[in-house]
């Protein structure tokens, strides 16, 4: 069954616009999922919005979007006035900035969604878009309501298509300056160089999605699959022994040495 769009609009670039559909590029979907049940009945527990106050169960119909401006003060908004806030970024990706691919940091990208043609009429357009972006190894800054809010977006040529990613708010990126001050800015030991580039180049491997697997899922999946075969009961985790306190002082020369031997004897990959 088809996936179903989770945005359609129109993308822009001066006067050249196109129909686009928008999907998640992640997915979830996959994931074990629990429901809440009452133990004694086996029946699903159901959530229930209940007045802070009055402690009484409130209606679908008497919710209300409320914005604090003091301690029990509110500005109420309707769903009618929120739905009537008029902004062009609502249906229209209007591209009006470009910067360097490289010049955009990774710890601004949020939220990935694939970026396609809606209509075969709009694809010339799309397609020219996107390789003109691609040629100059540059991408698109714009603006698109999602939920409600406006986000800044940036629109990444990827193969046929294009990669929309939500940026991060100003607000929500920390500098990293206050992080990393402790940090001993001396330049690393020569002699302790060689040994780690020897055991990066032993354990270099092609990426593969297996090497982001959960094993959390996969166990998760035995155990329930046990449980409906009820051919057996899942056997609790053995408590793992208290670790050694590290001694403060570590020898990186001899861990070193240690891991390199390691990696290099035989029938080791």
């Amino acid at each position: 069954m088809a996936l179903r769009p989770y945005w359609k609009g129109y993308l822009k670039l001066s006067l050249v616009t196109c129909p686009v559909q928008m999907m998640p590029a992640t997915s979830e979907s996959e994931k074990v999922r629990f429901h809440t049940l009452n133990r004694e009945t086996h029946n699903r527990v159901v959530s229930h919005y209940v007045d802070a106050v009055t402690g009484k169960e409130v209606k679908e119909d008497d919710e209300v979007k409320g914005y604090q401006r003091g301690e029990n003060d509110y500005i109420i908004l309707e769903d009618d006035e929120l739905e009537n806030v008029a902004l062009d970024s609502t249906k229209t990706i209007d591209i009006d900035v470009f910067a360097p691919r490289d010049s955009v940091e990774w710890i601004w990208l949020d939220t990935p969604y694939y970026l396609s043609p809606d209509d075969p009429v709009g694809q010339e357009a799309f397609s020219v878009i996107r390789d003109a972006m691609a040629a100059e190894d540059m991408v698109g800054i714009s603006r698109l309501v999602i939920s409600r809010r406006e986000r800044a977006v940036m629109l990444e040529p990827r193969g046929k298509g294009i990669v929309l990613w939500t940026l991060r708010y100003g607000d929500e990126v920390r500098d990293e300056g206050a992080y990393f001050a402790g940090i001993d800015d001396t330049a690393s030991d020569s002699q302790v160089m060689p040994l780690i580039q020897q055991l990066i180049k032993k354990q270099t491997r092609h990426w593969d999605s297996k090497l982001v697997a959960d094993p959390v899922q996969d166990k998760l999946l035995e155990i329930i699959e046990a449980k409906r075969k009820k051919t057996r009961r899942p056997t609790k985790a053995k408590a793992s022994e208290p670790k050694a306190t590290p001694n403060n002082v570590i020898n990186i020369m001899d861990a070193l040495r240690k891991s390199v031997e390691a990696e290099n004897r035989p029938g080791k990959r």
